[in-house]
């Protein structure tokens, strides 16, 4: 029957059907979805068609780790999350295992990716105590959204806030992992063009990057999150209701708490992850170390002379 939401079939096209039952027992069937199987791995292979060519082994390289970190979200966070286990645990768990793959496989094992690893692994740590506080603070629940909803009804044992908390966690990697490897780059970069320059020196001209960095990708998150909330604003404001409640209401409020959470522990990051690197770039001068006890040693006998 043609309405709201009623697909627009024609001869030839691939969709999937739902089998149910009458009164009298007899089969009938209904549309369900469309089958996407050839559609999605054609969009998919463009995909890594481009990054292998534009990246090279290294776009390979983070092909790779993708797939990783959605084998530990499938073999790992899910069945956790199932089983009841603290959501905050399997997050940090989880997220720490997705970093290790996905960074050593992109970059490779050096000092700067070393360095960028635990930047983000302590963000993200920073990201989890703030999620918890903000979701406590704010009263958001996840009920609003028609999954949470579901996920309640049929796994009553699965806390919904513990997997929102867990969602922003896990969310926050991709941005967290962008920052700080740049970070590491920029302190290692500049490290290696003047090696005269002090560990202070660079940590403030990383930082100028860093700030600029922090500048685009606070926009970028936010109006990620904005938009995939545009049909979620566009009925209520058919539906006549102050802006007020739309901002404080849990859906909404949801998008703008996980946004707030993200970019603090983003610009946490920043000076986080450059001071690390500096350290890693530039380490002490044994070298000088060791001349300047053998001076202090040499001034020594002379005095006592």
């Amino acid at each position: 029957t043609p309405g709201p939401g009623t697909p627009d079939l024609r001869v030839g096209e691939e969709i999937r059907l739902v089998r149910g039952t009458d009164d009298t027992g007899t089969a009938i069937y209904a549309f369900d979805d469309y089958s996407r199987t050839l559609p999605l791995a054609l969009v998919a292979a463009i995909f890594a068609v481009v990054i292998c060519v534009v990246a090279r082994w290294r776009g390979l390289r983070a092909l790779i780790g993708l797939g990783v970190a959605l084998g530990v979200l499938v073999v790992f966070v899910l069945p956790a999350i199932l089983d009841g286990r603290s959501a905050i645990l399997v997050a940090l768990v989880g997220g720490t295992v997705i970093l290790y793959g996905v960074l050593y496989l992109a970059h490779g094992p050096n000092l700067r990716t070393s360095s960028a690893l635990l930047g983000t692994v302590v963000s993200m740590g920073i990201a989890a105590v703030l999620s918890e506080g903000a979701i406590r603070l704010t009263s958001v629940t996840g009920l609003s959204e028609e999954q949470n909803t579901d996920v309640q009804a049929y796994l009553d044992h699965v806390s919904i806030t513990g997997l929102l908390l867990a969602g922003f966690i896990i969310g926050s990697l991709g941005v967290l992992n962008d920052v700080t490897i740049t970070q590491a780059s920029a302190a290692f970069e500049l490290a290696s063009l003047d090696p005269d320059a002090t560990r202070r020196s660079i940590f403030a001209s990383a930082m100028r990057v860093g700030r600029d960095h922090i500048a685009s990708t606070v926009y970028t998150l936010v109006l990620a999150y904005a938009g995939g909330a545009l049909p979620l604003l566009l009925l209520f404001s058919v539906a006549g209701r102050s802006i007020h409640d739309v901002i404080t209401g849990d859906a909404v409020a949801i998008e703008i708490v996980r946004s707030c959470v993200g970019g603090t522990a983003l610009a946490l990051s920043v000076p986080l992850t450059t001071a690390i690197a500096v350290v890693l770039a530039r380490p002490p001068r044994r070298g000088a170390a060791r001349g300047a006890t053998t001076a202090r040693k040499s001034t020594g006998r002379h005095a006592a002379g």
